[in-house]
């Protein structure tokens, strides 16, 4: 399985470097694993729904 670090994954998914960070740690992103400080997130893994908003329905 290929992966990406952090860094890659904001700038692929257009947030912040921290933000995907509290995603890892909230396990929000499925096969994600942390080798020594580096997360490493699968290439194929897709940006999880933001859960601090709110869709509404009519």
């Amino acid at each position: 399985m290929e992966y990406m670090s952090a860094p890659q994954a904001a700038e692929k998914w257009g947030i912040s470097e921290r933000r995907v960070q509290k995603l890892c740690e909230g396990n929000r992103i499925p096969g994600v694993s942390k080798f020594g400080s580096v997360w490493l997130i699968p290439k194929k893994a897709e940006k999880p729904a933001d859960a601090r908003r709110k869709e509404f329905k009519h």
